[in-house]
This record gives C-alpha cells, structure tokens and sequence, in this order.
C-alpha cells in the first residue's frame, strides 16, 4: 500500500524522543502529523512543543480516540516498557500500524504481534535502535565475530537509564551470535572477586553496561585474536540522530505486513 502523504500519530509526544518525532514530521511533506498523544499534557498545540508555529493538531490523553478519529495511518512510539505493548496491540486493533522505538517486549509478545498484524494485513516494526550508524555497528560487529569469536560489548548511557543492559546491545548481541558458536571464553578457572566484575553472560561472552551523567549514548563491541584486537565503536550524541532512521521507517512499514524486529532489516 503507498500513498502521496501519510498520516502519522505519535506517543510519548511531549517526551524527549517524542518531541523529536513531531519536529519530524512536521519537517517533512511527505508526512502529516494528525495526533500527538501524552497523559500529562494539556490541550496545547503540538507544534509549540518544538518551537514551531501551531500546526493545528491538539495534545490529546486518550489514545485510542485520538487514533480513532485522526484516521492515523502510522502510529510512533517512543513511550516505555510499560506501556509500549498495549499501546502497539491498540495501534493494531484499529488498523494503524505501529513503529516502536521502545525495549521491553519479550519474543511472546512479538509472535503474538506478528499475528495480529498478519491478521489486519498491516505491517509494523519494534526497533531497539533507530540510529543508521547503530545498526552499521551491529552488522559490522555480526561479520567481524566470525573471524573473532572472542569478544566483550560495552554500552555506555546516561545514569537514568532504566534498563541494563540496552536494548541495543541485547541486539547487537543477538545478531552477533548468528555468526558465533556459543562457547564460554575466558579462563575457565577465573573467578569474580566482586559479584558483577565480569558483566552480564550472553552465549558465553560478555556485556557491560556503565550508566553515568553527562554520557548520551555509546557502544563499542571489542574483539580480541592473537597479537591483534578490533574495536568497532558507534557514538551518537543527540536524539536527532535517530528520526532519519524513525523516517525510513514510517515510510517502510506502509509496504509490507507481519511485524519486523529490528531496524536493520531495512539496511541493505
């Protein structure tokens, strides 16, 4: 299904990521924002969020009405993990099809998704990472591991940051273990002199999570061979770098149906 412009809803839209979205998509004419959703905003403007001039599009509460009666074609959301799957089966009851930039749902939640949406023959995305250098790093990083098995993931984000470790390096680490053998490395005998030293298991490697102020986000995947080591390193340093990605996405999600894991299934 295509069409000249579409119309686009967003959650979380007085959030920080959400206020990015609206920014978006009032930015681009090929996109028409027609709801802007937050329980704790008032009835203001959605365009004065961003410092815009008003774009006629009242914050609203109730999300299901205001999908209802915007005719949304594409639902963004940027909310959290404990609202993010109801919000995404809602989207789906009513037709709308959902991009989720939001952690949290387990592989139950999404075959059941991928069902609904297969069932309204609607397409839809939950993405842990936005960010077209971030999938670059976990693609790069996936091909690396067959010729370095021996690796370590640190992610680096702000200290209120609920989640540890990201959504992005769980991915990274998924994609990753495609092309890795599970095996555990290290010294077998070694032992943790303070509960956590070593970071978390995954396949038998190794994620670390470090939560600081004044960090925005980073990741770095670090492989190590004899006599060489490989660091492959993705910085962002604003939530901007995301809405290419977020764009990409809502356009893409109009042309197929089932509900796609991961944005890296849109880089070539």
């Amino acid at each position: 299904m295509t069409q000249e412009v579409i119309n686009v809803a967003v959650a979380g839209a007085s959030g920080r990521m959400g206020r990015e979205v609206v920014k978006m998509v009032l930015g681009d004419s090929s996109l028409k924002l027609v709801a802007a959703v937050d329980r704790s905003s008032g009835p203001v403007d959605a365009a004065s969020l961003v410092g815009l001039p008003d774009c006629g599009v009242k914050m609203s509460n109730d999300l299901e009405l205001a999908l209802v009666e915007s005719k949304a074609d594409v639902l963004v959301d940027f909310t959290g993990p404990q609202s993010a799957v109801a919000n995404t089966a809602l989207a789906i009851r009513h037709g709308v099809r959902p991009v989720i930039g939001t952690t949290g749902f387990t592989t139950q939640d999404i075959e059941e998704l991928d069902k609904q949406c297969k069932d309204k023959k609607i397409g839809g995305l939950i993405a842990p990472n936005f960010s077209i250098g971030a999938i670059l790093m976990m693609k790069f990083a996936s091909q690396a591991a067959k010729y370095f098995p021996h690796l370590e993931i640190i992610e680096y984000h702000g200290d209120q940051k609920l989640d540890a470790p990201s959504g992005t390096s769980v991915k990274t680490a998924e994609l990753i273990s495609q092309n890795r053998e599970e095996f555990r490395q290290g010294n077998p005998k070694e032992e943790e002199q303070l509960e956590g030293a070593r970071g978390a298991y995954y396949n038998g490697f190794r994620i670390h999570s470090v939560r600081l102020p004044g960090v925005f986000a980073q990741q770095e995947v670090i492989m190590g061979a004899y006599g060489e080591s490989l660091k492959i390193r993705h910085d962002s340093y604003e939530r901007a770098a995301y809405m290419p990605g977020v764009n990409t996405a809502v356009h893409k999600v109009m042309t197929y149906e089932g509900m796609i894991y991961g944005f890296e299934h849109f880089i070539d």
